[in-house]
């Protein structure tokens, strides 16, 4: 019997993929995911935004103001990072 042991997802790649959904992410739906304070979250938005990627704060009409990256950074060969 073989099992293949998946790298467990962190935090830092879990917000990532939020932020990057089309609705993107509000800052309640980010602290429920990560258990993080929200002067957590308003620093890796900061980290997030100084490796390159930009990230747009859209008004949402139920959830209040919602975070998502709209580009992702380029790499040296010049594919976007992930």
């Amino acid at each position: 019997m073989s099992s293949t042991k998946s790298k467990p997802q962190t935090k830092s790649s879990k917000v990532i993929t939020m932020l990057s959904r089309t609705k993107g992410a509000t800052f309640v739906e980010i602290c429920n995911a990560t258990n993080w304070q929200k002067h957590s979250v308003r620093a890796f938005l900061t980290g997030v935004r100084k490796k390159g990627f930009e990230v747009a704060r859209e008004q949402r009409s139920d959830d209040g103001t919602a975070y998502r990256i709209i580009q992702n950074p380029i790499n040296k060969d010049g594919k976007g990072a992930t």
